[in-house]
This record gives C-alpha cells, sequence and structure tokens, in this order.
C-alpha cells in the first residue's frame, strides 16, 4: 500500500509580516512546476493567501502546470513587484490540497477574477462555463528579496 503524499507535508514556513503584507497585494505569480522528465514549467497565475502559511491558485484544466502539479505535489513560486523587479519574494511549496470540485474551483477563479481585475460579467461568465482545478499549496520555505525596508 503506498503513503498517502498529504500525510507527510513538510512543516509550514513562516511568513513575516512584510513579506505577508508584500503577497497580500495583487500580484502575479509565476508558479514553475516539473514535467515526468524533470523539465521545468513555468507559467503565469492569480494568487490568494489561504490562512497561515497557504496560497490558493486555480486554472483552467487541464493544462500544463496543474497537470503537473497533480503529479507531483512540488513547486515554486516567485511574486515580483511590478514596479522594481528587483523586489521580489520565491515561495517553494507542496500541494496540501487539490479541488476537484468544478463549481467550487469556479467560484476561485471568480473571486481572484475579482481581486485582480474587479471583473467584467462577461469575463466570469466564461470562467463559470470552464472547467477548472484549484490547489491550496502548503509554503515550505520563503526567498525574502524585498531589500530593507
Amino acid at each position: 500500500m503506498t503513503a498517502d503524499p498529504y500525510d507527510q507535508l513538510p512543516p509550514v514556513a513562516d511568513l513575516p509580516a512584510r513579506v505577508r503584507a508584500f503577497l497580500d497585494a495583487p500580484r502575479v505569480a509565476t508558479i514553475a512546476t516539473a514535467g515526468p522528465d524533470g523539465e521545468p514549467h513555468q507559467a503565469a497565475t492569480w494568487y490568494r493567501l489561504e490562512g497561515e502559511g497557504r496560497i490558493l491558485v486555480n486554472s483552467r484544466w487541464p493544462r500544463r502546470w496543474p497537470t503537473e502539479l497533480k503529479r507531483d505535489g512540488r513547486c515554486s513560486l516567485a511574486v515580483i513587484d511590478g514596479t522594481d523587479g528587483f523586489r521580489w519574494v520565491g515561495l517553494n511549496a507542496v500541494v496540501e490540497a487539490r479541488i476537484d470540485d468544478v463549481e467550487l474551483a469556479r467560484d476561485h477563479i471568480c473571486d481572484l477574477a475579482v481581486r485582480y481585475d474587479d471583473a467584467a460579467p462577461r469575463t466570469l461568465a466564461m470562467f463559470r462555463s470552464q472547467p477548472r482545478v484549484s490547489f491550496v499549496l502548503r509554503i515550505t520555505r520563503v526567498h525574502d528579496h524585498l531589500g530593507d525596508e
């Protein structure tokens, strides 16, 4: 019998207040996953913090990065300041939960669309018609490149 990978999750990393404040702003993240052969893949994605040391991401299914994340739950994210590209936060994370409930995942993307874009009804209607998946990622390491604040 194979062990459930979600039973052996690493501890949650502490998010210093300045990192939390940086991540609370609606910035775009780049998520990096690995293919079956180890080849890296990156994609831009919206996110939101979920409680202490967790982050929610969502994608249309079946795109490449969520397929890779479903297969291998490890990933990293880079969140860059839109006005100063040398200010950024890097995150290592593992999948803590995968939300395959399409209606709930559609709720997530609509919430994210409002967070980032104050989405028009047409955009929300498009998201409501798509197959979606969400992941709650457990942040395991923080790379703070915010400089001296």
